[in-house]
């Protein structure tokens, strides 16, 4: 005797059968060599998962088509209040258009200060000292991980057809405590990864500036911290923009080395195929011209320069 499928499961089942085929994908792409050329699809070649994927498309990161979520350690030493004035004037000349977020890092989640918005004199203005106090933040991962699941939507159009390039830039020391050590030997944690995968299926470029935490000490938390800054930061074609074993002397040129790459990066559209995150390389064909890409994507991610 024959047995039949209800049709809504098999209609289920050709659905999840069809999602599997390629879907168009887009990640950002940003340009990391000087003096380089504007790009064009032409100019880059795609694998993922090993196969050539030409790009149908290379679109340039708009003002008005970017997002930036600025968070901030709450458990930061009281000494990077001397640089709430710097990250003021950062925010305030913002290229218009470019809608900014302002969070704290606060017992693993975030402590919103301001949510996405244009009006930058408004956000710069909600600005405060961190608390300082040894290990508020839990862990900066833990907090990096909620935020970019749940992306704030406010004060723009929402669907993926008009989702914006997203940029999150993180000030912390980086250092995970929930891994145990901080000895050179422990650099494997498993918070670290879940956050940069979480940041990949996002599509969320994370950038990071080290600032050393009220409860950390010495050169080998600032090596443990930056290190996985790093990880992350090379994880989502983000970028770590300190390497020091002390406090910057100022944030000031890292800020704008964060405007410039966001200036630098594009929206790439390419067919990709797979359930969750698959393997991406992209290579420029022009010479001495590097690109920095997120190493996985989600196939179906997307992102839009224009914010239109």
């Amino acid at each position: 005797m024959k047995k039949f499928l209800p049709v809504a499961l098999l209609s289920l089942g050709l659905l999840a059968h069809a999602q599997e085929g390629p879907l168009p994908t887009q990640t950002l792409v940003t340009v990391d060599s000087k003096g380089a050329p504007a790009l064009t699809a032409a100019d880059l070649t795609i694998d993922v998962s090993n196969h050539k994927q030409p790009p149908t498309s290379l679109i340039p990161v708009t003002p008005a088509g970017a997002q930036i979520a600025l968070l901030i350690d709450d458990g930061l030493r009281e000494s990077v209040s001397r640089e709430l004035n710097t990250l003021r004037s950062y925010i305030t000349n913002l290229p218009p258009g470019t809608e900014i977020f302002i969070g704290y890092m606060s017992n693993g989640r975030i402590l919103q200060a301001s949510g996405f918005t244009t009006d930058h004199a408004a956000a710069a203005a909600k600005l405060r000292p961190p608390f300082g106090a040894p290990g508020i933040s839990a862990s900066p991962y833990f907090c990096l991980s909620e935020f970019v699941k749940s992306w704030p939507n406010e004060g723009f159009s929402q669907g993926p057809a008009t989702r914006k390039a997203r940029f999150v830039l993180m000030i912390t020391n980086g250092v995970d405590p929930y891994n145990g050590s901080t000895s050179p030997l422990n650099q494997n944690s498993p918070y670290v990864d879940t956050a940069q995968r979480d940041a990949q299926r996002a599509g969320v470029g994370v950038y990071s500036i080290y600032f050393a935490d009220a409860g950390f000490r010495g050169n080998r938390g600032s090596f443990s911290g930056q290190s996985y800054l790093t990880q992350v930061a090379e994880a989502t074609g983000g970028r770590s923009y300190y390497t020091g074993s002390g406090n910057p002397v100022s944030m000031q040129p890292y800020l704008e080395q964060f405007q410039h790459d966001i200036a630098e990066t594009y929206v790439a559209t390419f067919p990709a195929a797979g359930k969750d995150l698959v393997q991406l390389k992209v290579k420029s064909n022009l010479p001495h011209v590097k690109v920095r890409t997120p190493q996985q994507v989600r196939p179906g991610n997307v992102e839009s320069s224009s914010g239109q």
